[in-house]
């Protein structure tokens, strides 16, 4: 039996496992999903994007490390970084306790918000994409 995984509703989901979601001034949190970070295990160092720098869709744009492997993390939207979390430099474990929340790594002030979108699952395409991955 495949493990349950937490896909909230509402986000927008990459076949590289990162989420986007959309903020009421436009710009677009993004981070790494459960799926993610049960694959990776312990996280114990995140690389995190630099601010005002350009963040193009799939490409990466930071890098996730834990004890098993390291993981590139790529843009799920194109865009300006304009903020990173740097609590998860002091706490990387945030990204396993807390993905969709405190474990959120960084804010973009997307390009083509609805050109991009059209490339990324919701929470039931995502649900899907993950059950094939376990099988």
């Amino acid at each position: 039996m495949s493990e349950e995984y937490k896909i909230p509703e509402g986000l927008y989901y990459t076949e590289q496992h990162e989420w986007a979601r959309k903020l009421e001034d436009g710009t677009v949190v993004v981070g790494v999903t459960d799926y993610a970070q049960k694959q990776l295990h312990e996280i114990v160092y995140v690389e995190l994007p630099e601010v005002e720098s350009e963040a193009e869709q799939t490409a990466p744009i930071g890098a996730v490390e834990s004890v098993k492997a390291v993981s590139d993390m790529n843009a799920p939207v194109s865009g300006a970084v304009v903020e990173v979390n740097e609590d998860l430099l002091d706490s990387p474990e945030l990204l396993n306790e807390d993905p969709y929340g405190e474990g959120w790594i960084a804010k973009i002030e997307p390009s083509d918000f609805e050109g991009d979108v059209i490339r990324l699952m919701d929470a039931e395409a995502y649900r899907k994409f993950v059950a094939e991955q376990e099988h």
